[in-house]
């Protein structure tokens, strides 16, 4: 889990956005209550100090997107995080990259092609 937090290349499950959302809020909930009484400065330092975790929550969402098969652009709509939240990842591979749970399957397997001599009903005609 956490693998490459910085990198916008790849695919994270569901659960690995979930902990990043819990984490910014828990970081930004005490950002806040040390600046929100103070002088303008000290409120200009806490945005500071946010920056990096808002950088860190906008890649975790864009690779949350790459899971969905969405470009990372999607997460700027709003009430998405939500779909990201609870929406299962593509299984297989996609063109993000791998899975992240490992489940990599054939979907030609889940729809399979009649052979020539085959009707739809997978039995063969009789000639």
């Amino acid at each position: 889990m956490f693998k490459n937090p910085f990198s916008y290349k790849g695919r994270i499950r569901r659960s690995e956005f979930g902990i990043t959302f819990i984490i910014f809020f828990i970081i930004d909930t005490i950002i806040k209550s040390f600046t929100q009484d103070g002088s303008l400065e000290l409120q200009f330092l806490g945005f500071i100090a946010l920056l990096p975790f808002v950088w860190f929550a906008c890649i975790q969402g864009a690779k949350r997107c790459h899971d969905l098969e969405k470009s990372g652009w999607w997460q700027i709509i709003p009430f998405y995080f939500l779909w990201m939240l609870f929406k299962d990842g593509r299984p297989g591979a996609n063109e993000y990259g791998e899975n992240p749970k490992g489940l990599n399957y054939d979907f030609d397997a889940f729809n399979p092609q009649p052979a020539s001599n085959e009707g739809n009903d997978g039995f063969k005609n009789p000639q």
